[in-house]
C-alpha cells in the first residue's frame, strides 16, 4: 500500500553530474598514466633502481625511512639526475600540449599549434644569439640562464610583433594573425640560419643540439624559473575554458552571447606565449606535442575544452616523458635529441592528420 501524497517517481539527477562524473574518471585515468610513465622513467637507464627503491629514497627525502635497500649511488642518480628531468620533461610536455590545444580553439582548426603565432621561432632566435654571445650580457648566477632567458624574450617579442602588426582598428582577424605568424617565423628562422653561418664549431654543435630539443642536463633551478608561469598560465587557460567553448562557435555568435572576444583572445594569446616560451627556453624547440596531443585527446574524450585543457595536459606529460624515455635509451649510451623523437611520431600522424581533414570537410581550393 502506498501512502498517500509521497512521490515514488525516482529523483532526477542533475544534468551536470554524469559530464562531471565521467570527467574525474578520465582525468584519474590519464594521472594514473603520467604516475606510471615517471615511475618507468625514474626506474630505467645505465643505472637500474627497481621499484620500491624509487620509492624509498623518495620516501627518505621527506624523513620517512622504508625497510627497503638501495645504494648510495642510486640515491644520487635518482635524486640529482633523473628526477629534475623527470619533471622538467613533464611541465614541458604538459605546457605545449595545453597551448596546443588552446590555439586549436582560437584558430578554430586542428592544425593549430603554439608556433604559429612565432613563439618557438622567436625563442630559437633569442637562443642562438645568447649563444654567439657565450652569456657576456649576463653574470653570476644568471649567466646559467643566460639561454634560457634569452631565448624567453625572443619568444615575447616575437609574439607582441605578430599581435601589434595583426591589429587593425582594435580588433585582429585569425588569418592575419596566422600570416603576420608565418613572416615572423620567416624572419626569425633567417636569423637563426645566419648566426649558424657565423658560429664556430663550438656554438654550431650548441645551436644545433638546443633547436633539436633536449631535456638532458635538466637542473631544479629550471624548473624553479618556469614553473610559475607554466602553472600561472594553464590555471588562466583552464578558468577560461567555458567562454573558449562558445568562442569555437564562431566569433560572431560567442559576442551574440556576451563574450568579450578581443579580451579573451588577447589573454590566451599571452598565455600561451608565455607558456610556449618558458617551456621553449628550458628544454629548446620539441614539436608536434602541441599539435598530435590535444587532437588525440579531442578524437577520444570530444571538443569539451573544461575536459580537453586538464586532459591534454596530463597527456602532454606523459607523451613526452616516453618521447624522452626513448631518447636515452634507445642508443645509449648516446641520446637523440628529443625533438627528433616527437618528430618521427608527429610527422606521421600529422600527414594523416591533413587527410583526414580533407576528406571530411572537402578538398582546399
Amino acid at each position: 500500500m502506498t501512502a498517500v501524497g509521497v512521490d515514488r517517481r525516482p529523483a532526477r539527477r542533475s544534468p551536470t553530474a554524469e559530464p562531471v562524473r565521467g570527467r574525474r574518471w578520465v582525468l584519474l585515468l590519464l594521472s594514473g598514466l603520467l604516475a606510471g610513465v615517471a615511475l618507468l622513467n625514474a626506474m630505467v637507464g645505465a643505472v637500474s633502481i627497481e621499484p620500491s627503491a624509487v620509492v624509498a629514497i623518495l620516501a627518505d627525502r621527506v624523513g620517512l625511512r622504508l625497510d627497503v635497500a638501495y645504494t648510495d649511488q642510486q640515491a644520487a642518480v635518482l635524486w640529482a639526475i633523473r628526477l629534475p628531468r623527470i619533471a622538467l620533461a613533464a611541465v614541458v610536455g604538459a605546457a605545449l600540449a595545453l597551448c596546443g590545444a588552446v590555439m586549436q580553439g582560437i584558430f578554430r582548426n586542428p592544425l593549430a599549434e603554439p608556433g604559429i603565432i612565432g613563439v618557438s621561432s622567436g625563442a630559437a632566435l633569442g637562443a642562438v644569439v645568447a649563444i654567439l654571445a657565450g652569456g657576456s650580457f649576463t653574470g653570476g648566477y644568471l649567466a646559467a640562464l643566460s639561454i634560457p632567458l634569452a631565448a624567453f624574450v625572443g619568444a615575447l617579442v616575437a609574439t607582441a610583433a605578430v599581435y601589434l602588426t595583426a591589429r587593425h582598428e582594435g580588433r585582429t582577424e585569425v588569418v592575419t594573425l596566422v600570416l603576420c605568424g608565418i613572416a615572423v617565423s620567416a624572419i626569425a628562422g633567417a636569423g637563426v640560419g645566419m648566426a649558424q653561418f657565423l658560429a664556430d664549431d663550438e656554438e654550431l654543435r650548441s645551436i644545433v643540439f638546443w633547436a633539436l630539443g633536449s631535456a638532458s642536463g635538466a637542473r631544479w633551478a629550471d624548473l624553479l624559473v618556469i614553473l610559475p608561469l607554466v602553472v600561472g598560465g594553464s590555471v588562466t587557460a583552464v578558468r577560461l575554458a567555458a567562454t573558449l567553448n562558445l568562442l569555437v562557435l564562431g566569433e560572431r555568435e560567442a559576442r551574440y552571447l556576451g563574450v568579450a572576444t578581443e579580451r579573451v583572445r588577447v589573454i590566451l594569446i599571452v598565455v600561451c606565449a608565455l607558456v610556449t616560451g618558458a617551456a621553449v627556453a628550458v628544454a629548446g624547440i620539441v614539436g608536434f606535442v602541441g599539435l598530435v596531443v590535444p587532437h588525440l585527446v579531442r578524437l577520444l574524450f570530444g571538443p569539451d575544452h573544461e575536459l580537453l585543457l586538464p586532459a591534454s595536459t596530463l597527456a602532454g606529460a606523459s607523451l613526452l616523458l616516453l618521447a624522452d624515455l626513448v631518447a636515452r635509451t634507445l642508443a645509449a649510451p648516446a641520446e637523440l635529441p628529443l625533438g627528433v623523437v616527437t618528430a618521427l611520431v608527429g610527422g606521421p600522424f600529422f600527414f594523416w592528420l591533413l587527410r583526414r581533414t580533407r576528406r571530411d570537410q572537402g578538398a582546399w581550393g
